[in-house]
Formats: C-alpha cells, structure tokens, sequence
C-alpha cells in the first residue's frame, strides 16, 4: 500500500501486530488528503506507527489529520505511535500538543516498543 504525490510519499509495511507507515515529503492542504487516505486505508492492528524522519513540513491540517487518526486507532482499540519526527515537525508536535496526546518514539525505542506493543504503548503514555 503506498500513496505518492510529488509533494508526500506514504509507505505501508503491514505485518501481525504493527503497522508502520514511513511519511516524507510535506503534509500541507495540497497533501493531507493523501496522507489522510493512507491512514485511513491501514488495516486494524494494535499499533499504528508513523516514521516521520523524512517528513520536512506539518502544516495545521496535517496536525488535524494526525489527531483524528490518533481517535480513530483509540476507537478500535490500538495506538497511534510517532517514531523519530524531524526537529521541524517535532516543534509543531509540542507547539500544538500533541506530543501530549500521543507517544513519540526515538528510533531504538520503536525497535522495541515493536517487539511488546500493547505494553510499550501503554509503558509510553505513564511515563508522557
């Protein structure tokens, strides 16, 4: 499963317990809509990992995007998991909360938080 514009690319990796989607590129009001589709089209899994190493932008729609596929996971019961953003869309995740709604992994962190993702996921939101 992958989503491409010239702006974003959304890559999909599904396996038993884990989704991991890898975001690049820019997600502003040209882009969310792929970025939204994609999320929207991963499987149900207990965890839903979005790698945001490549991602350069997160515009204001991007963090709405990201907020409701963070209550769409919760809904059916996972967790949404940021791994490794750029200092760039770091700062827009503590700028507008969401570091404080949801998890944000190192990539060592990930690794493991892959191996035991319920309790990773839980561990994460005691420690936030």
């Amino acid at each position: 499963m992958e989503e491409h514009s010239d702006r974003l690319d959304v890559q999909v990796s599904v396996g038993d317990q884990l989704v991991l989607m890898r975001v690049a590129g820019e997600v502003d009001i040209a882009t969310v809509a792929a970025l939204r589709s994609a999320l929207w089209s991963a499987p149900a899994r207990p965890v839903l990992q979005l790698e945001l190493s490549g991602l350069r932008l997160l515009s204001a729609a991007g963090v709405r995007a990201l907020l409701a596929a963070h209550l769409r996971v919760r809904a059916r019961g996972g967790e949404l998991v940021l791994v490794d953003p750029s200092p760039v869309v770091a700062r827009v995740l503590r700028v507008s909360g969401l570091h404080r709604v949801m998890p944000i992994l190192e990539p060592g962190a990930a690794i493991e938080a892959a191996r035991r993702p319920l309790a990773a996921a839980t561990d994460l939101q005691l420690a936030a």
